[in-house]
């Protein structure tokens, strides 16, 4: 687990991360594309914010909270609060064995953790991982903000290092205005597997076709021997 937080109580239903490192102010990025303009706004002026506006945002937030789950801000300009993250998995993870604890479900799964606004999109996906005791790498799987607009849904993939505490900030505490999802990474095939799995699947083709080769010689040993057969019929001195 990264150093961003601190240790999680084994039996906690919701994470606690420490925030132990100071404000993260990123360098301006290039203007997005015509396309992401509503969807990415937030991340432009994640980069302007001062500590009297996130004081102010903050105050602004707690007001509209109806479930509780409210946002302190500390006097060096970090603040924490809370995220819900909605699992969409398409297949059951990779566990290690614990009495109790049962792996993220396929649909609707949804964890409220507790963070500060210096905990990446990554360290959220890590300790979602260890909560559920998931052995697969982080690397195969990606933090999803999903957006509400107009009647219709954004969906886009964060990047490690985005901030997901500030994204919920910014568009305030309904969900039904923003959201987060963890799902599979969308990646190339096997860029996400280590080098020891990739070895293993390589192993259990190589299984396969043998047996697939024996397989069909099996076939065709049995076919010529009815061949054979037949044709032993068909010249069979009377």
């Amino acid at each position: 687990m990264s150093s961003g937080y601190s240790s999680l109580e084994e039996d906690a239903e919701d994470f606690f991360f420490t925030a132990r490192t100071s404000f993260f102010r990123r360098a301006p990025q290039g203007k997005p594309r015509a396309g992401q303009q509503d969807v990415e706004k937030e991340k432009e002026t994640h980069n302007y914010l001062s500590k009297e506006e996130i004081k102010e945002k903050v105050q602004k937030y707690n007001l509209a909270v109806t479930d509780k789950l409210k946002m302190t801000l500390n006097s060096n300009g970090i603040y924490t609060g809370f995220i819900k993250v909605q699992m969409e998995l398409c297949r059951p993870p990779q566990t290690s064995q614990s009495p109790g604890k049962q792996a993220p479900g396929g649909n609707g799964c949804m964890n409220t953790l507790h963070i500060s606004s210096t905990n990446t999109a990554g360290e959220v996906i890590e300790a979602l991982l260890k909560k559920f005791l998931v052995t697969e790498s982080p690397a195969k799987f990606a933090l999803y903000k999903r957006c509400h607009r107009e009647d219709q849904v954004y969906a886009c993939k964060l990047s490690d290092r985005e901030h997901p505490l500030y994204l919920r900030l910014v568009a305030g505490p309904k969900t039904d205005t923003l959201s987060f999802v963890l799902r599979e990474h969308e990646i190339g095939e096997w860029e996400a597997f280590s080098l020891p799995e990739l070895q293993n699947f390589l192993r259990i083709l190589d299984k396969e076709e043998d047996e697939q080769l024996q397989n069909l010689k099996k076939r065709y040993t049995a076919y010529k021997q009815r061949l054979e057969e037949a044709l032993r019929e068909v010249w069979k001195p009377d």
